[in-house]
């Protein structure tokens, strides 16, 4: 059993960075949110826990010391940044070795891969939550909330939900996760070769009411807007999407 612990930056009465309209505190826990529900509902052979679930006050050591506590083999902490910059970066603590930069590796390549948000670079620092934690650590900032362009796409559900996939996907290959043995029924509505293209699709569909991620596989941005292990289910949201005015068909 892996057990990764997700720790929201901020919350309560610290609300992180704040412009233009956003909370990082609101945007970290929708990411944390999305990677838990992923994780769970996805791979078998993983425990989840999070710092927090709610907008509450959950002070640095208190999250540290829930992740000691419970012995978590991972502990990976969002936010988003602030400074006048544009796109994505991952921190460690300094002069860590493997496993930790090995799982670094795995997920900041990921990110940066499968986000629409330019590459930073992996970098350290002694942050509370990397220095305090007794296991492996990783400090995630996706997106700048004071940058227009970023915080254009961080307002969109589809766009932290694909930051969400992506943590999962790093998260998939850094400790071997197995995906469950389900055969799903899955809605697409669209596949890409441009994820610029692919978010436009996704959030078209979430205007509309449409829980829509964007998925990288086999070299093309999917667009899928749901899972079920119910044919008649996936069938119906296919007709209700094709209704709105898009294309949408099942596969397993």
């Amino acid at each position: 059993m892996v057990k990764i612990f997700i720790d929201p930056g901020h919350g309560g009465t610290d609300s992180g960075a704040v412009a233009n309209g956003l909370f990082e505190k609101n945007l970290t826990l929708q990411i944390a949110l999305f990677l838990r529900d992923i994780l769970i509902s996805e791979y078998d052979g993983i425990s989840v826990r999070l710092s927090r679930s709610t907008d509450q006050t959950v002070t640095l050591s208190e999250r540290t010391n829930a992740a000691n506590s419970w012995k978590a083999d991972y502990f990976v902490s969002i936010h988003i940044n602030a400074g006048g910059g544009t796109g994505f970066e991952s921190y460690v603590y300094p002069g860590v070795s493997a496993p930790t930069t090995t799982y670094r590796n795995a997920l900041h390549d990921e990110i940066a891969r499968s986000v629409d948000l330019t590459d930073r670079g992996k970098k350290n620092a002694n942050f509370h939550v990397l220095r305090e934690t007794s296991m492996s650590a990783i400090l995630t900032e996706n997106g700048f909330i004071d940058t227009t362009s970023d915080a254009n796409k961080l307002r969109n559900a589809s766009f932290l939900q694909s930051i969400a996939r992506a943590h999962a996907s790093g998260l998939e290959k850094a400790f071997q996760l197995k995906k469950k043995a389900t055969n799903l029924y899955k809605v697409q509505v669209g596949a890409f070769k441009v994820k610029a293209n692919a978010d436009e699709l996704a959030n078209s569909l979430t205007s509309k009411g449409f829980d829509a991620f964007v998925l990288l596989e086999g070299g093309l941005f999917r667009v899928q807007a749901g899972a079920f292990r119910s044919k008649q289910n996936a069938d119906e949201l296919a007709a209700k999407i094709k209704q709105a005015g898009h294309d949408a068909f099942v596969f397993q």
